[in-house]
């Protein structure tokens, strides 16, 4: 058997053997039919080193290494550290704590990041950081969280950056609705342009995953953590002994005293890092540009593109095999688009967009009006005539009004309301999608539960209207009550089915 085959027959192996979970892996292996012993050696090693090992590509670097925090005191809401007042603790990390605070000096909120003093002690490692916070500090772009300043406090090393209130792209793609087409080209050119901005100043993230990428609440994009954990090691020189304490868990003490040579050492989310990363391989914006194509696969179709029952069978599929085409899961999305992230999955970083101006350039050529697919149509129908339906109730409430003064009156004024406001909200979805496109799904999200409440009010206007004038004049009762319950039905039926086909939902 060649060596290839005799992998892949492994790989499955071992990916059925987590899934399946067998008590007795030798008993399971004889029901498989597996009488290779190479096979049999090389899948029990997988598994036993699957044991100790699965952990480390899921844990948050924080958790996995305990140690990294062990000399550190977590600031307190209210404590000042040199100008700013902390607020309160809003995250940690691999590289120390996050706090949301106060420059007193400008009056406004910062995130504080406190990096770890063990990872501070080496006098070139803080020069370092000192360059890297310099040259992401020139980084004026409205995609990129801005940093303001690296602070030394009491011999403490302190991260000032921009404040980003909004969701991050994972709270997005964890969701129970899946983006329109549109808004899934939109976030690909807000994302690439940010991304080509770095790159074309030298900046590499290495850590692009969708905790890094926050949705603000007017709907912009902001990638946080730009090059903050970068490692510039190139092949066969000493690693970074950040890199080093990270990738391994072993402390950097004998890095400071002396020198690690370590070279290979890795950094960053193995889930979205490209092979040449996972290999140890000197990283460039390529790296970036394959992270790009993962996590755009996985916000338009809510599953990783190397999706895997394990950690490490993932990081094989990486290695190893091909994705499934984005548009079996997404059949609406541009063909263009699927082109863009098929290349940026490539295996091979010759493969790849050399950049993400690359990325740019070819999303240009995407039509946006085009991105919806031809089933958008029936959704801008269905907004429509619902719109030409609220002018034929209020006509028709006036009229009964004429016919048979009295409570009629309130329902015609209820009725005009009501009307009113869901066709407000229904021509700025109309406005939204067809002009702008930002935050449109935020925007469904808010006008569900208004057109809800307003239409069924029109509908029971009309119904109420048309028991009143049943004695009086039975055919229009009966068509007044038809037309209350056509609005119900549209709410209630139709435009449910024509918004999931439209947004994926």
């Amino acid at each position: 058997m060649r060596p290839a085959d005799r992998w892949r027959q492994v790989r499955d192996l071992f990916e059925r053997a987590l899934e399946q979970e067998p008590a007795d892996i030798a008993a399971w292996l004889d029901r498989e039919g597996v009488v290779d012993r190479q096979i049999r050696s090389e899948l029990l090693s997988l598994l036993d080193h699957h044991k100790s090992a699965g952990s480390f590509l899921v844990e948050p670097a924080a958790d996995r290494l305990p140690d990294l925090m062990a000399d550190d005191r977590p600031l307190e809401p209210g404590q000042i550290v040199g100008p700013y007042s902390i607020v309160r603790e809003i995250g940690r990390g691999g590289m120390g704590r996050v706090y949301l605070a106060t420059d007193r000096r400008l009056g406004r909120l910062v995130a504080l990041k406190a990096l770890a003093p063990e990872l501070t002690v080496d006098p070139s490692y803080r020069d370092r950081l000192r360059r890297e916070a310099r040259a992401d500090a020139a980084l004026t772009h409205p995609g990129i969280c801005t940093i303001y300043a690296l602070e030394e406090i009491d011999g403490d090393l302190f991260i000032a950056a921009e404040f980003v209130d909004g969701r991050t792209l994972r709270e997005e793609i964890g969701g129970d609705r899946r983006p329109a087409a549109a808004d899934v080209v939109r976030t690909a050119r807000d994302l690439a342009d940010a991304l080509a901005h770095a790159h074309s100043h030298g900046i590499t993230h290495r850590d692009l995953k969708p905790e890094n990428v926050m949705r603000t609440k007017d709907g912009r994009l902001k990638i946080l953590d730009f090059g903050l954990a970068r490692i510039d090691t190139a092949a066969g020189a000493t690693a970074d002994p950040l890199a080093v304490h990270l990738a391994t868990g072993s402390r950097p003490r004998e890095s400071i005293e002396g020198h690690v040579t370590q070279p290979g050492a890795i950094i960053g989310t193995p889930a979205y890092m490209a092979p040449e990363q996972l290999n140890g391989q000197r990283a460039d914006a390529r790296a970036d540009v394959f992270a790009f194509g993962v996590l755009l696969y996985e916000f338009a179709s809510g599953t990783h593109p190397f999706d895997a029952p394990t950690p490490l069978a993932l990081v094989a599929r990486i290695l190893e095999s091909e994705t499934t085409p984005i548009d079996r899961w997404r059949p609406d999305l541009p063909s263009s688009l699927v082109d863009v992230i098929d290349r940026c999955l490539r295996k091979l970083p010759a493969g790849r967009f050399a950049s993400a101006g690359d990325i740019v350039h070819a999303l240009d050529r995407i039509d946006p009006a085009r991105a919806f697919g031809r089933v958008a149509t029936w959704w801008r129908t269905h907004q429509l005539a619902v719109i030409a339906l609220y002018f034929v109730a209020c006509a028709l409430t006036w009229q009964i009004k004429e016919w048979r003064p009295g409570i009629t009156t309130a329902i015609f004024v209820a009725t005009g309301i009501a009307a009113t406001v869901s066709g407000v909200f229904r021509g700025h979805l109309l406005f939204t999608e067809r002009v702008t496109g930002t935050g449109l799904a935020a925007e469904r999200r808010r006008a569900t539960t208004v057109t809800l409440v307003f239409d069924l009010l029109v509908a029971l206007a009309l119904a109420a209207d048309g028991a009143i004038l049943i004695s009086l004049r039975p055919l229009a009762a009966v068509l007044t009550i038809a037309l209350g319950v056509g609005i119900a039905l549209a709410r209630l039926v139709v435009e449910p089915a024509t918004t999931a086909a439209t947004f994926r939902q």
